[in-house]
C-alpha cells in the first residue's frame, strides 16, 4: 500500500511506513511520550519533516495530558488594560516567553465581579494547563479559585489578597522593589532641596501602591498627612489629586507619584495653574513606562521597573512548574526584580 497519497494530509501510519517503525513509536515521539530509543527518535522526526506530518492536537492532549496552553488573567476592566502601557508591556513579556515554548496564550480579563464565575468554569474545564495572574486587589476572589481547583499559578505582585484565600504566602510570585525604588525617587528629591514633597498614591488594596506609599513614609516618617492623596493609577485620577494636593498644600515643592500615568495628569494640572516644572514643582514617576515617561512635557524622571522581563520570568517559572509530571506542581517561590531611577527634565 502507498504510504502517502501526494496532495493528501498525512497520517500518522504514513509516517511510521516511512520512517520504518511502527504506529505506536511514532505516537510517542509525536506526542511527547517517553521511552524512544534516540535513533529511532530521529528516524520519526526525519520522516514527519520529510512529509509534512502535523500532529492531532487531541492525541498530543491524550498522551501528555498538556494542552500547550495558558491563561493570562488581568484583574482590571479593559478601558485600564487598554489605555495603561503596563499592560501591554507584561502581556508582551509573557507572550514572547511563551511562544518561545511553543505555548498558546489565553487572555482573560476581569470587567466586574460577576466575571469571576466564568473564569472559574474556563480553567476548571481543563482548557490550559496553567494560569498568570496580575493586578489582583486584596478582595480578590482569584486565588482561592485557582487554590480550590489545584490551578498551578504565577502571579505578579506581593500577594497581599484575602479574598477567600488562606495561605496566601504559599504562591510563586515575580514583583519589583516597589518599596525601594520608591525610597530613591524620595531621596533624590530630598537631595535636590526640596521640603514639601507629596505623594500621589495608587489604589491602597493593590500592594504595589501601599508599597510605594510605605517607601515614601521610611524616608519622610514625619511627612504632613495631607500630602498624600490616594488616586487610582490613572491620568485623570493624577490630576484629581494633584489638584486636591495644591488646594490642601499649595507651598508643595515636589511630588512622587506612585506611576508614571498619574504623574503625567500631576504635570498637566501643574501646567494649568502656572507653575512651572521643576523649577517650582518636581515631579517623580514610577514605572517608565514607554512612550508615556520620555513624551511628557517635560520628561519624566521616574522610577524603571523591567515589566517585560517580569512579564517573561513569569511566564518561565509557570513553564518549569508544568515541565513536570501532570498533578506534581513545583514549590513556590517568589522573585523580587531591582528598581532604579532614570533621571529626566521633571526633577
Amino acid at each position: 500500500m502507498p504510504e502517502h497519497r501526494p496532495g493528501s494530509r498525512p497520517t500518522l501510519e504514513a509516517v511510521a511506513i516511512h520512517a520504518g517503525v511502527s504506529r505506536a513509536t511514532v505516537s510517542r515521539v509525536v506526542n511527547g511520550g517517553d521511552g524512544v530509543r534516540p535513533h529511532l527518535v530521529d528516524k520519526v522526526r526525519a520522516a514527519v519533516r520529510d512529509l509534512g506530518y502535523v500532529p492531532n492536537p487531541a492525541a498530543r492532549t491524550l498522551v501528555t495530558r498538556r494542552t500547550g496552553a495558558v491563561a493570562v488573567i488581568i484583574a482590571e476592566p479593559e478601558t485600564r488594560i487598554f489605555s495603561d502601557p503596563f499592560f501591554s508591556r507584561q502581556v508582551r513579556g509573557i507572550a514572547k516567553e511563551l511562544t518561545a515554548q511553543d505555548t498558546q496564550l489565553v487572555l482573560l480579563l476581569v470587567e466586574d465581579r460577576g466575571d469571576y464565575e466564568r473564569i472559574e468554569r474556563y480553567l476548571a474545564g481543563g482548557h490550559v494547563d496553567g494560569a498568570l495572574a496580575f493586578s489582583l486587589h486584596t478582595d480578590d476572589p482569584l486565588p482561592g479559585i485557582t487554590r480550590r481547583i489545584g490551578m498551578p499559578t504565577v502571579y505578579g505582585g506581593r500577594p497581599g489578597w484575602t479574598g477567600g484565600c488562606a495561605g496566601a504566602e504559599e504562591v510563586s510570585y515575580v514583583d519589583a522593589d516597589n518599596r525601594g525604588g520608591a525610597r530613591e525617587a524620595v531621596r533624590h528629591l530630598v537631595a535636590q532641596g526640596r521640603r514639601r514633597i507629596a505623594h500621589i498614591a495608587g489604589p491602597l488594596d493593590q500592594t504595589s501602591a501601599a508599597d510605594r506609599i510605605s517607601g515614601y513614609r521610611d524616608v519622610l516618617p514625619a511627612a504632613d498627612p495631607a500630602l498624600v492623596a490616594e488616586g487610582d493609577f490613572t491620568v485623570v485620577g493624577g490630576a484629581r489629586a494633584m489638584a486636591g494636593l495644591l488646594d490642601r498644600c499649595p507651598d508643595v515643592d515636589a511630588v512622587f507619584a506612585a506611576n508614571d500615568l498619574m504623574a503625567t495628569g500631576a504635570l498637566r494640572v501643574l501646567r494649568e495653574r502656572g507653575l512651572e516644572v521643576p523649577a517650582r514643582v518636581a515631579v517623580v514617576g514610577f514605572d517608565d513606562a514607554e512612550p508615556v515617561a520620555e513624551s511628557s512635557d517635560p520628561p519624566l524622571t521616574t522610577v524603571r521597573q523591567d515589566i517585560e522581563g517580569m512579564g517573561r520570568l513569569m511566564a518561565r517559572m509557570l513553564l518549569e512548574t508544568l515541565g513536570g509530571e501532570p498533578g506534581e506542581h513545583a514549590a513556590p517561590r517568589s522573585v523580587v526584580t531591582a528598581t532604579s531611577l532614570v533621571r529626566r527634565a521633571s526633577a
